[in-house]
């Protein structure tokens, strides 16, 4: 009796780009994280960020103008809930805080009652104020390596892309968001950060684009809704309707018309 031919091996199965590194995607769909990530607290933007929220093991840029101060009102919800999902200090000898918010070089004294009202408590805060750019740079480095903080929040007004580029591979082994805000300045320069916004005021919603991430160009200008904690609370009906608060429906995505054939930032930009 004859033996039946074994069946033919299955077509060996076609890796994907993203099976080969995770530091690998597509340019017309959005890159994969293979490190946690942090919810925005605004749906429609984790909804156009790689991993849908604040990456971790990389920089995140936000340019802006610092006298505007509305880095808090973008971080809030988000660094809010990371403080409180930190588990407790396991003794009463240990420190009340074990990974604090780290802020380095704010351009403004930290108003405590306002960061507290919206969910940031003092006790949970450390600034540190460095002399020279130089000073600044070092600090951020060592609390990067030291990976001791909940969140890095760094101002870095001086900055050079080469000393971006460092603090970047140093970013690679820090396993929470790190947020460096600069001057609109340095929209002309190239960074090494996967991930940089263009923030500006709109009433109380906040105008965001999106000029590089892991994925497609956005051709998007987000309005997110984010009135500072307390203010709805005192503004009447009226002046809201006037729009002293700012559009109150605003869209949450309007298309931006090019201009010419580079308003459009290639993904690879940078």
């Amino acid at each position: 009796m004859t033996t039946p031919a074994a069946p033919p091996d299955p077509a060996p199965k076609t890796a994907t780009l993203e099976s080969l590194h995770a530091g690998l995607w597509r340019a017309s769909s959005l890159g994969s994280c293979s490190s946690a990530s942090l919810p925005s607290g605004f749906s429609a933007l984790d909804a156009l960020l790689p991993g849908g929220g604040w990456p971790t093991r990389c920089l995140t840029e936000i340019i802006g103008d610092d006298s505007d101060l509305l880095e808090w009102r973008l971080l809030a919800p988000a660094l809010g809930s990371l403080l409180d999902s930190l588990p407790p200090p396991a003794s009463k000898r240990q420190s009340s805080v074990s990974r604090p918010l780290l802020l380095i070089n704010p351009p403004h004294h930290p108003h405590l009652p306002g960061l507290q009202a919206c969910g940031l408590p003092a006790r949970q805060l450390v600034w540190i104020a460095p002399a020279t750019t130089q000073q600044q740079l070092w600090a951020l480095e060592q609390a990067i390596k030291s990976n001791a903080a909940a969140a890095l929040l760094a101002w870095l007004p001086q900055a050079r892309p080469e000393q971006i580029r460092r603090l970047q591979c140093c970013a690679q082994g820090f396993d929470a968001p790190i947020f460096l805000f600069r001057p609109l300045s340095a929209m002309q320069q190239a960074s090494s950060a996967p991930l940089r916004l263009l923030l500006k005021p709109a009433g109380n919603h906040l105008q965001l684009q999106i000029l590089k991430r892991r994925g497609p160009a956005s051709a998007l200008l987000l309005n997110l809704p984010a009135m500072p904690a307390g203010l709805g609370r005192v503004l009447t009906p009226a002046m809201l309707a006037r729009g002293e608060g700012g559009p109150t429906n605003p869209p949450i995505g309007i298309a931006l018309e090019p201009r010419h054939a580079l308003a459009r930032l290639p993904a690879f930009a940078h």
